[in-house]
């Protein structure tokens, strides 16, 4: 059992190594990209892809964990609402404001981008991911923080519509990884940050519900190597997996905690995200220090 005492000493550890850790300077934009990088890991946004976080490794590794096979395949915001008459490739669909880009390619348009060594904010215009339609009504901002491991995200959504939408199930956000990481692991018990064991499953196609009562989840490979992230508002979460496994051939991993609220006029949404890599038990361990360091000790 990891005790509080225990998790934020472990949290601490984690800040100083990063502090210690000589922060080299922020690389300049690749292309489309923009990199943050501390010594220990690198975290990439796409620019022409409204800052979506795209690049997760070990810094130095050429290893890419998170997948961006099409604007819809980062970590992003993506949000729903009522149905419209939209439809993706022929199917029915309903107001989908993402931070990405439609299913056909065109991007979202990226309002603005600040980058430092370790830090990165980013502002968006959420695009409708069947239609294409921009959305200058949904404005998608994110703050980018690395320390040691852990890339802590902000994410933000303002809707200054008229639209009253229904209740649904929101993703937050979604995240894709490569196809080799085709573990889900995650902990879905009665006893949660009690270090009882976790749940590992292979999902199917199309989509499978799960609980994550400790708000994490993770995809890992052969080698019990992978990525996770801690959403403390969520404890549900949909995943699947697509495709035969091969990355040419478009396959992914996918999840995406979900919660449920209805946008209506002058609606805001925040909440926060992190994303760290190890093994399995790195990972969980990671988050439980993070939980236990937070001001009540509660997710």
């Amino acid at each position: 059992m990891l005790n509080r005492r225990l998790a934020t000493r472990l949290l601490v550890a984690l800040m100083l190594l990063g502090a210690r850790s000589p922060a080299p300077a922020a690389e300049p934009a690749k292309g489309d990209w923009t990199y943050l990088d501390n010594g220990q890991v690198c975290l990439g946004v796409k620019n022409t892809s409204g800052a979506c976080i795209g690049y997760f490794s070990r810094s130095g590794s050429e290893r890419n964990l998170l997948n961006h096979w099409d604007q819809g395949r980062f970590i992003q915001q993506s949000y729903y609402g009522r149905s419209d008459g939209s439809l993706w490739a022929e199917k029915p669909w309903r107001w989908n404001p993402v931070q990405g880009g439609d299913y056909k390619g065109h991007p979202a348009k990226l309002l603005e981008l600040k980058a430092g060594p370790t830090t990165l904010y980013a502002k968006s215009e959420g695009i409708h991911w069947a239609s294409g339609t921009p959305l200058p009504e949904v404005i998608l901002e994110q703050w980018i923080t690395l320390t040691g491991k852990v890339g802590h995200v902000r994410f933000r959504m303002t809707y200054s519509g008229t639209n009253h939408h229904p209740n649904c199930s929101q993703e937050v956000p979604a995240f894709f990884v490569e196809p080799d990481l085709s573990t889900l692991v995650l902990y879905d018990g009665p006893q949660p940050w009690t270090d009882a064991p976790v749940t590992r499953s292979q999902p199917g196609w199309p989509n499978e519900s799960r609980r994550m009562t400790e708000h994490w989840a993770a995809y890992v490979d052969k080698d019990d190597f992978g990525v996770g992230g801690y959403v403390p508002v969520a404890t549900d979460l949909t995943c699947y997996r697509f495709g035969d496994g091969r990355r040419e051939h478009g396959s992914c991993s996918y999840f995406a905690p979900v919660v449920r609220f209805a946008i209506t006029p002058g609606f805001k949404f925040e909440y926060d995200l992190y994303l760290t890599l190890g093994t399995g038990a790195e990972i969980r361990q990671t988050f439980a220090a993070i939980r236990a360091a937070s001001s009540e000790g509660k997710p």
